[in-house]
């Protein structure tokens, strides 16, 4: 039997289980001059655990939404990226990758088959977007966890520097997630920020 969930792994601002919430029922988060349209199932996530990734968080390109860098993950360089895994149904999860890329829901998305039958791989491109990169990062109670990026690395684009706004949701996820204090939240920043850019 093909399986109809998956732990999808959030290491940026969906951290913060309201600002997921938006992408699942819709709305509009604090900080952010955008509305989400949800997804097809708004059924919030059920089950959610703290993750320590290896490999290395980084902030680039210049966010529509927030303004300023946002989070991106590089799976191949070494270090530890703070995330939180959700219980959702792949179609939740194809939902909340097209709203991150702008674009609808629909049905039958080629996506999700893809998804049920596994990943050929470790990663799988769905398109040459900044997150329509899939990695598996592991598997928990005999579930793959998912993650999306982009298809570069962090040493070939330039970094920039977030907004406070989107760090905010970002900490909301690490202090919910991982119970950490917010001295622990502004080293784990100011390590990820670009050295040569304020935080803006």
């Amino acid at each position: 039997m093909l399986p109809s969930h998956l732990w999808y792994v959030s290491y940026g601002s969906n951290m913060s289980r309201r600002r997921l919430g938006c992408y699942l029922a819709g709305g509009t988060p604090p900080g952010s001059t955008r509305t989400y349209a949800g997804a097809r199932d708004r059924t919030l996530p059920t089950a959610d655990h703290a993750v320590t990734l290896p490999g290395s968080l980084y902030f680039a390109g210049e966010s529509k939404t927030w303004g300023g860098g946002v989070a991106f993950y590089d799976h191949d360089t070494p270090g530890e990226t703070a995330a939180r895994a959700y219980l959702l149904t792949i179609g939740q999860f194809v939902d909340v990758a097209n709203q991150e890329m702008r674009r609808s829901a629909i049905e039958d998305d080629p996506l999700e088959e893809v998804l049920r039958t596994g990943l050929p791989g470790e990663r799988h491109s769905a398109g040459p977007g900044r997150y329509e990169t899939i990695v598996r990062v592991g598997e928990h109670e005999g579930l793959p966890m998912l993650t999306f990026t982009a298809p570069h690395g962090m040493d070939t684009v330039p970094h920039t520097a977030p907004r406070p706004a989107y760090l905010a949701m970002l900490a909301e996820g690490l202090r919910e997630a991982h119970q950490w204090d917010e001295e622990r939240i502004e080293e784990y920043f100011a390590a990820r920020a670009p050295r040569d850019q304020p935080i803006v």
